[in-house]
């Protein structure tokens, strides 16, 4: 198999994995904002978590909360906790790594707000530690997997929400994830400010 014929096969992987969640993720997609919907509409914020390309993916869904999806609107209380090294760092360091985001969520979250974890390992630590601290911070959680779930998919409560990618190597995963993750930004909008056509 020569260069392009491996670029073409990875074209071919993403857009099969995606139709394959374009099937069964809807209803969870669309479960998941109205219960975003929710928690905005009655003051709570949404803190979001990941790891890596994850964390990218975090601060990508916090920045269309906080600024806009679509056309200008009201902002929107969301927060990466990824991107203040001076406190990740500082609890690596004093504390553990595995606590980067635990000690976040309970420092900031509060009953009524949401956690939005992007994992797709779906066993991380750090990410597990989270969803722990968020749930006795009675918080919701939701939380975008991939494989099997993992333990992440195994702490999850009857009030959370799992949109589980259906891929199994990590780059498909995290593909499904950006759509899936721009799915709720332009369903938020939509419920929150109406039909607004793209710039």
């Amino acid at each position: 198999m020569d260069l392009q014929d491996r670029i073409i096969a990875s074209f071919h992987s993403s857009i099969d994995n995606q139709a394959t969640a374009s099937e069964v993720l809807p209803p969870l997609l669309e479960h998941a904002s109205i219960v975003m919907v929710n928690c905005l509409i009655n003051d709570g914020k949404i803190l979001c978590c990941g790891n890596g390309g994850s964390a990218a993916l975090s601060q990508h869904f916090a920045s269309e909360m906080l600024n806009r999806y679509y056309k200008d609107r009201p902002s929107l209380p969301a927060m990466a906790l990824s991107t203040d090294s001076s406190t990740l760092t500082a609890i690596a360091n004093t504390a553990s790594f595995n606590e980067v985001f635990s000690k976040q969520v309970r420092a900031l979250g509060q009953p009524g707000d949401l956690l939005l974890v992007i994992t797709s390992s779906c066993k991380s630590n750090n990410v597990v530690q989270a969803v722990q601290a968020a749930h006795e911070r009675n918080m919701t959680v939701i939380a975008l997997t991939g494989g099997d779930g993992g333990d992440v998919a195994s702490l999850l409560s009857s009030d959370d929400i799992e949109i589980r990618a259906p891929a199994e190597h990590p780059s498909r995963i995290q593909e499904i994830h950006l759509l899936a993750m721009h799915c709720l930004c332009e369903q938020i909008d939509y419920q929150l400010f109406g039909a607004m056509e793209e710039d």
